[in-house]
């Protein structure tokens, strides 16, 4: 759970008081904040493998992505998948991600290293964790001393001696640190647990009572969504299966074969997860494919298509019974795509490990019916899922990646027949990907016409007759949805 969000009463603190007295009012303000939630806590209690587990954890999630699937891989290697210490460190996991940003301000000033990035990854992760858990739980003793003394041994066996006693000497200075935010903007951050700029670009999209909302949903852990594979099993027979294994299921009423459910969940010892029976996909993802309708027989190419959601989703559709030409760049991802695309039965996908950009100089212009761009983006609106993405995210490499996005549309219409469709979608809430990346398409591309959506979520402000999902409305990833046809000659 975030803090108190309590923006609008920093902001107003800040209008009415000088310099000095304006700072030393956040550093109260955020402290009282951080004070309040520690309080809502119960006593934590990790044991000492809990917590090597979590830094081991922490330090994976640098080299892996997602972070779920960082989380995966290492409790998996521990052997505690779907156990209650899974349960504990899950929780302890995902708060110190979401306040990744944050953590390694508190690492920065203990240490005076310019950036955390410079020190041992070990350490890194080490401080990453003992400062949430110091901060913003409620250790008991064993934990806490185990936190200072287990942790700086098992510092200096998997790394260097120095690391574990440079760690333990940092620790005392923990114990007494409080934040001291150096300006309004840095206030917004310790209470939103978002990057003032991003704060600054929802309040201008949405006002300041619904981006509060926002803000709220980003810090609330989302609800475990699947999709379930209509080849080899219908809905009842997942959701009975569901409640078989102690789940609560409740089913989509905007996408009707997302089923969602409270984590954590062991997909890997899951006879529905590894039978293909259902896939781990969010609902407004799965509402892609329902908005570019394919139909069996046709022609599909799937632009940036690894993992494979939309995927397999769409053979579905095609009643496995068609062609879909995928593409990607990443290798571990289109390993993770041809996995789900064995278990689920489906035939008719053709891999391409390559570059989007490429796709008509390799299949041939306009040989589509429909085509899919899940287009690269800044997944702005997966923050909840994803909670250390917040802090990765930089407003100032949005030009090139807004350039990628332009790039991809004008290699995906050379792809669509004559009443053909295109469907473009970003995972982003920033209008430069979304809204002002259609508008420029639409300008040099008087052949293609936009397609109204009317559901199954809300129709954008910023281009009517393209849709957006939101997570604080729709209690799902936020998503952007344009679709696009190809007006037929003659």
């Amino acid at each position: 759970m975030a803090m108190p969000l309590a923006g609008e009463g920093v902001l107003a603190m800040a209008g009415h008081r000088g310099g000095e007295a304006v700072l030393e009012g956040l550093a109260r303000r955020v402290w009282e904040a951080i004070e309040a939630e520690r309080a809502s806590k119960p006593k934590l209690s990790v044991p000492a493998r809990g917590l090597r587990i979590l830094v081991e954890t922490v330090k994976a999630a640098e080299e892996f992505k997602p972070s779920q699937h960082a989380k995966r891989v290492v409790f998996r290697r521990h052997g505690i998948l779907g156990t209650g210490l899974d349960r504990l460190l899950t929780s302890v996991f995902y708060d110190t991600m979401k306040r990744m940003g944050l953590l390694d301000r508190v690492a920065r000033e203990l240490t005076g290293v310019e950036s955390p990035l410079i020190l041992d990854p070990w350490l890194r992760a080490a401080l990453r964790v003992a400062a949430d858990i110091v901060l913003f739980h409620r250790p008991d003793r064993t934990t806490l001393n185990t936190l200072k003394w287990g942790i700086a041994d098992y510092l200096s066996a998997v790394t260097h001696p120095y690391v574990g006693m440079y760690y333990w000497r940092v620790f005392d200075r923990l114990l007494e640190y409080r934040p001291r935010p150096r300006s309004v903007e840095e206030a917004l951050e310790w209470l939103y647990l978002l990057p003032a700029w991003f704060i600054r670009r929802m309040r201008e999209l949405l006002g300041p009572e619904e981006a509060e909302e926002l803000f709220r949903a980003f810090n609330q852990k989302p609800l475990i969504s699947v999709r379930v594979n209509t080849l080899k099993a219908t809905v009842e027979e997942v959701v009975e299966a569901l409640r078989r294994e102690g789940k609560d299921p409740v089913v989509s009423k905007r996408v009707p074969v997302v089923v969602k459910f409270q984590g954590p969940f062991d997909f890997d010892s899951s006879p529905l997860y590894r039978g293909g029976k259902m896939v781990i996909q969010e609902e407004a993802s799965a509402a892609a494919s329902l908005i570019l309708d394919p139909k069996p027989g046709m022609t599909v190419v799937d632009l940036a298509a690894a993992p494979g959601g939309k995927t397999s989703h769409m053979a579905e559709l095609m009643k496995n019974h068609g062609r879909i030409y995928a593409f990607d760049i990443d290798e571990k991802r289109i390993e993770r795509m041809r996995t789900i695309l064995r278990r689920m039965g489906i035939t008719i996908v053709k891999i391409f490990k390559m570059d989007a950009r490429k796709a008509p100089r390799v299949l041939g212009e306009e040989i589509a019916d429909r085509v899919m761009l899940d287009a690269p983006c800044t997944s702005t609106g997966t923050i909840a899922k994803n909670p250390e993405l917040r802090w990765r995210i930089r407003e100032e490499g949005l030009e090139e990646i807004v350039q990628l996005q332009r790039e991809m549309l004008e290699a995906a219409a050379r792809l669509v027949k004559p009443g053909g469709r295109l469907l473009y979608t970003t995972c982003s809430l920033l209008p430069e990907e979304n809204e002002g990346n259609i508008k420029w398409f639409l300008e040099r591309h008087p052949e293609f016409r936009l397609v109204p959506l009317r559901g199954p979520y809300d129709e954008s402000p910023l281009l009517p007759g393209t849709m957006r999902a939101w997570p604080h409305r729709h209690g799902t990833i936020g998503f952007f949805y344009a679709l696009l046809e190809k007006r037929k000659r003659g």
